[in-house]
């Protein structure tokens, strides 16, 4: 199982940081045990001092795939889910200042908290709405009809370089809104107006 994730993919995200728009998707990894599942809460580590939330739609992979075509790219995945990227901010701009892979900013421990998966049935996957509550306050409101790079184009880039496994997941990307969490805060992702996670911050 892979966790496959997909940065700056939202333009209004790209600018809130001051980072290009990218020609191609930007892609890179989580190991699975970055995966918290089941509402469980989040232990603030102790080697950042600036961690932020990415709340984003999560794709899973339904079959087996490589060097996918448009015309079929749909058919590989059927559900979808709320995820949060934790990033590692402080960590993440050192990783970039020397020129080094991000991974210990994105891809420590329970870093990918991650709903349940729900079926997408016959939802426009082009207008799919998800938004991030914070203590109660909307942070982060998405559309997936202002992805860069939409749900098909991703399965057939990312399928160019890995091979789709039935079960791998796709972080689609994060909109505007983005910021630090404390200890005590209580992070909600919804779809569609559905409340599909909660995670606490210890």
């Amino acid at each position: 199982m892979k966790i496959i994730c997909i940065g700056r993919n939202y333009r209004d995200h790209a600018a809130e940081l001051n980072n290009p728009v990218p020609s191609n998707p930007l892609v890179f990894m989580k190991p699975p045990t970055a995966l918290l599942v089941n509402n469980k809460p989040f232990y603030y580590p102790e080697f950042s001092k600036n961690i932020h939330y990415e709340g984003e739609l999560v794709l899973k992979i339904c079959k087996n795939g490589r060097h996918v075509q448009p015309e079929f790219a749909r058919g590989y995945y059927d559900q979808i889910a709320f995820g949060i990227d934790f990033t590692a901010r402080d960590l993440q701009q050192k990783c970039k200042e020397k020129g080094h892979p991000w991974e210990i900013a994105k891809g420590f421990d329970n870093s990918a908290p991650l709903s349940k998966f729900i079926n997408i049935g016959d939802r426009n996957v082009a207008n799919i709405s998800f938004k991030t509550v914070l203590n109660g306050n909307t942070v982060q409101k998405g559309n997936t009809k202002d992805l860069i790079f939409d749900f098909n184009f991703l399965i057939c880039y990312v399928s160019q370089y890995f091979k789709l496994q039935q079960g791998d997941m796709i972080f689609t990307g994060t909109p505007a809104g983005v910021g630090p969490v404390q200890i005590g805060d209580v992070l909600e992702g919804f779809i569609e107006g559905e409340k599909l996670l909660e995670c606490e911050i210890k």
